[in-house]
């Protein structure tokens, strides 16, 4: 069974993270990672803490020569900015944690729930932990098993289908021609026209001390039928995968396929019809199902999107109540970004490869990956007899 832990505060030192159960003998790189750390810092209508870090990873355990050792893997990334704020946040009692204290709740934030709950009266005890920069450390893990899943034939892909009012045209979903649309794209937008007009709309809303939510689409290629289970409600893949991408900071909505639209279509217009051909096996013609029926994978491209509110970090601070004086305030305002779908996308992707992995090595078990790799062949061997 895979699973992890991430540790870490937004300004403390290190974000850190520990892999259980990757398998023995995956080729494994530090630049890898840094590659999918990189894409999620950038993108059009990010803040000034972007040109700040420059996220890199460290291996602290897991990994000898380049591979896994079947061992737990601890990662480790590094806040570049931690000088600024080792006396703030100081786990020592002689630090300065008096300074930069937090009394005024962010509408939209955890400030004000996390507050009350832990019984905090300084909210950076909040802020620090729930900050969107703990997915550094969740994109860090995510690489690791989409490293996994390249070695299955497996392969993720993610796009922007919307910020604000502009909604991208839906184009291809073949994986070659869907990565050459995106190349050189500042919003991970496979539509150069709509990029544009999103380019527009997040220039605007930053003069207007305002922020812009969007939509991203995740694409998972070459997942075999069979992942997942409809036996238990905690095993149903797509259950996995909706909780794991609305657990990234500001999505609000997830759907699989058709998703919301099919709600309002008659049953007929809604089902995938199955065919079988001497060479392809069983398939389908269409993808509503958005890869994924009754829990488990159908052999189809998995398709999932995710709505992603506006930033509620704002430079035109909206009204709050101070948590000390309870007094009437504009709320606190920190370093953010105007417009962060495109990193939320390749979040997305990071935690969509990382419960497909599970799910394969649920699936197929092994402690090294040539005993993986062998049991995986035997199963889509098996698939292609059917």
């Amino acid at each position: 069974m895979l699973r992890y832990l991430t540790a870490g505060e937004s300004h403390g030192a290190v974000l850190t993270a520990i892999i259980e159960g990757m398998p023995a003998g995956l080729s494994l790189a530090g630049d890898y990672i840094n590659r999918q750390l990189a894409r999620r810092q950038g993108g059009y209508g990010r803040g000034a803490r972007m040109k700040i870090e420059s996220d890199t990873v460290r291996f602290l355990s897991g990994v000898r020569g380049g591979l896994t050792l079947g061992s737990p893997i601890t990662l480790q990334v590094e806040n570049k900015d931690w000088d600024n704020w080792s006396g703030v946040m100081s786990p020592e009692p002689d630090g300065r944690v008096g300074e930069r204290v937090v009394t005024r709740p962010r509408p939209g934030h955890a400030d004000l729930a996390g507050a009350m709950k832990y019984r905090h009266g300084d909210i950076r005890n909040v802020l620090e932990r729930s900050s969107a920069r703990e997915t550094a450390a969740r994109v860090a893990v995510g690489s690791v098993a989409r490293r996994l899943l390249e070695e299955l034939g497996i392969k993720i892909v993610g796009r922007v289908v919307r910020i604000g009012g502009t909604e991208a045209v839906a184009g291809s979903l073949d994986m070659e021609e869907l990565a050459a649309e995106m190349a050189g794209s500042q919003l991970q937008c496979a539509d150069p026209d709509a990029e544009q007009r999103m380019i527009a709309e997040i220039d605007q809303a930053r003069k207007a001390g305002d922020t812009l939510g969007g939509i991203f689409e995740i694409n998972a290629y070459g997942v075999p039928a069979g992942l997942g289970s409809y036996a238990q409600w905690d095993r149903k893949l797509d259950g996995r995968l909706a909780a794991a991408v609305m657990s990234i900071q500001a999505v609000k909505g997830v759907e699989i396929g058709l998703g919301f639209a099919a709600a309002g279509q008659a049953g007929s217009l809604v089902q995938d019809e199955i065919f079988y051909g001497q060479d392809r096996g069983f398939y389908r013609m269409t993808n509503r199902a958005g890869g994924i029926e009754g829990g488990v994978t159908n052999g189809e491209v998995v398709v999932l999107r995710a709505a992603m509110k506006p930033i509620p970090t704002l430079y035109r601070p909206l009204r709050s109540i101070d948590l000390i004086t309870k007094e009437p305030v504009e709320a606190s305002v920190e370093r953010s970004d105007i417009c962060a779908v495109p990193a939320a996308c390749v979040i997305g992707e990071a935690v969509v490869a990382w419960e497909i992995a599970a799910a394969c090595v649920e699936k197929c078990g092994g402690d090294s990956l040539a005993e993986l790799k062998d049991n995986w062949h035997n199963y889509l061997l098996y698939q292609r007899q059917v």
